[in-house]
Order: C-alpha cells, then structure tokens, then sequence
C-alpha cells in the first residue's frame, strides 16, 4: 500500500478531532460552499469570515446576489482584493437564476461551466455539498501531496495538477468525498504549512510521509521561480475641500477595472494641470507599497487642499458618509483611505 493509499482512514480521523468550526462548513448549501471558496482564493480564512456573514446578510442566494446593485456589490467585497472574483460570482448567479430557475445545478460539468468556477471550485462544490466523488486540488492539497508522495515535481504546471487529480480519485473515499477533500485543505492550511515549516508531529500522515521518512520537508515541493515583478513609482493625491475628498472611477477594463481612487499617476511629478484642480496647500503625507500578482507600486502620497468645482468625467467629491457606505476604494489604496478617513472625520 503506498502513501496515498494510507491517507484516508487517518485522515478522516484527524478532520473529526481537529476541524475548525467555519460557518459554511455548519450549512454547505451548494450557494454556501461557492460563496465561500470562492471569497478563500488567496485569502486567508480569519479575512474572509466578517466578510462571508455580512455578504449573505444583503445577497442569501442565488437571486438576490444577481440583482445586487454593482457598485453595492463592491462595496461588499471592498479590502478581499481580486476584484474580478465578485464580477464572476455575480455572472454566475444570474445564469443559475436564468437557466437553472434559481437553483444550483449539480452536474460537474453545469458547475464547472459557471463564470469564475475552476476544477478546483467545481470539485470542493460538488463533494461538499452534492457529495460526489470528485478532489478539489488547490495549493494546499497539492502541497501535501507531494511531501507524502515525496513527488519533486513542478507544483505550479498543469501536469502536475492533473496528475495529482487522478491519483486522488483513486483514493477518495465514496461515502465521504466532501469531508476527505475538506480534510486535505485543512491540512495543508493548519499543519502542513509551507515555506518547510509544518507542524509533523501533529500530521496524521507521520507514520507514512516520505518527505518526513527521507528528511525533505525543506525540499518539497517543488515550485518553479516566480518571474520578478514590475515595479512602478507613483503618486497619489488627496484632494480635499471642505468635508469631501476627490475620488475618480478607474477604467471598466484591466487593473482594478471600475472600482473608485484617489487620483494618481505614475512618476514623481507635480499636480497634473489638466486635472483643473488648484491647490491651496500640496504637502507630503508618507509612503506606501502595495503589490499585485504582477507589479509593484512604490507610492508617494500627497495632501491636497483645493478650491475647485468642476472635476473631470468619471470624477466625483466624496464626503465621509459616501466613502464609507458607497464607493469602493480597492486595496491598494488602504493607507490612503485611512488617512482621508481620519481628515473627513475632523482628525479623531
């Protein structure tokens, strides 16, 4: 019997003594499950849960998440990051209202067709909440695959990931596909941890893991060298007049496509003039960095008072009231906005 063979049994049996209390894991509806994994891509479970419980109090199923106001529906998600994940869970909920009457299909291949839905996503709904025998292989499974296999192979490609599927169907066990598959993300979340530092003397898999056996924990497994990012220099402007802040609505395609900032460009360079902004007041406010999967901004910000009235297409004055409730500001702009927050909240 190899390692993989052996999982499941111990497995199963650690997941029922170790398995964190997790709001979607007491109700897996279908819409549930979805909602859930797909608010977890890239982001870690303490972060998603105020999110989860506030998400389901404006949009609890199907219906109501596709009628959701676009700009409410980034508020919602404003801070998760990875904006695009909201457009296409609003994608797929109006083909499930318009093909489905509404109801979550339960055919892989339905699920798997819905906008934004990978063969990750697919896989974790259709075991969690249909339970159907299919693996759900994200990072953390794939991480613990490799170290009890100890396989060295490239994690990150495709062949990897169809490779690890395959064994895993092999041993997935029928009756409880949702909570095996549950179990090896929890795993991989809270025990086998990357970067060569997991918990082994609280794995299940101790007894049979060959990287703990061969000593490779630090060695696997194996990913192939990220490509270094772009980094870029911007500058970022609060513009303030009286209780409002200026934001401006990013184009609707590419980064950060259609959500609200500050007005920024790139480079070091003054006020831009064409803006039609004239500034009272121009100091320097700090520094800031946010990285994307791709690039990096390096930000210098600057504090603006203003004496203008017309603004530019797409731009528009905001008071506190409406950047906190109305507008959503993406992440990258999070110090920026804690610190426009604090002057339209007279300093406190």
């Amino acid at each position: 019997m190899n390692s993989l063979e052996q999982l499941p049994i111990p497995l199963l049996e650690w997941f029922r003594d170790n398995a964190r209390k997790l709001p979607w894991r007491d109700d897996p509806t279908p819409y549930h499950v979805w909602l859930s994994e797909i608010m977890l891509q890239q982001t870690r479970v303490a972060a998603v849960l105020d999110y989860y419980r506030r998400f389901l109090e404006e949009a609890p199923d199907a219906a109501a998440l596709a009628a959701l106001p676009e700009e409410r529906l980034m508020k919602l998600w404003q801070g998760l990051g990875y904006y695009s994940r909201a457009r296409n869970l609003q994608k797929a909920a109006k083909v499930i209202v318009e093909e489905y009457g509404g109801q979550f299909p339960a055919d892989y291949a339905a699920v798997r067709a819905l906008p934004g839905v990978g063969d990750y996503t697919a896989g974790a709904i259709c075991s969690i909440a249909f339970g159907q025998a299919v693996p759900a292989v994200d990072g953390n499974v794939l991480r613990v695959y490799a170290r009890i296999c100890g396989d060295d192979g490239d994690i990150t490609t495709p062949q990897m990931k169809k490779k690890v599927t395959q064994r895993l169907e092999k041993v997935i066990p029928v009756n409880a596909a949702g909570t095996f598959n549950q179990a090896l993300m929890e795993l991989g979340a809270t025990v086998c941890l990357p970067n060569g530092a997991p918990l082994c003397e609280r794995c299940p898999a101790k007894g049979f893991c060959a990287a703990l056996t061969q000593e490779r924990i630090s060695k696997l497994p194996v990913k192939a060298p990220k490509k270094p990012r772009r980094v870029e220099e911007r500058t970022v402007w609060l513009i303030f007049r009286g209780n409002s802040v200026v934001l401006r609505r990013r184009p609707g395609r590419g980064l950060l496509a259609g959500l609200w900032e500050f007005p920024n460009e790139r480079g070091d360079g003054p006020l831009p003039p064409e803006w039609g902004v004239k500034a009272l007041s121009d100091e320097y406010a700090g520094q800031a960095k946010h990285i994307f999967t791709h690039i990096e901004w390096h930000m210098t910000l600057r504090e603006v008072s203003a004496d203008a009235d017309a603004l530019p297409s797409g731009w528009v004055w905001a008071d506190r009231e409406e950047l906190e409730q109305k507008y959503a500001v993406p992440n990258a702009f999070e110090w920026a906005l804690r610190l426009a927050e604090e002057r339209l909240n007279g300093g406190e």
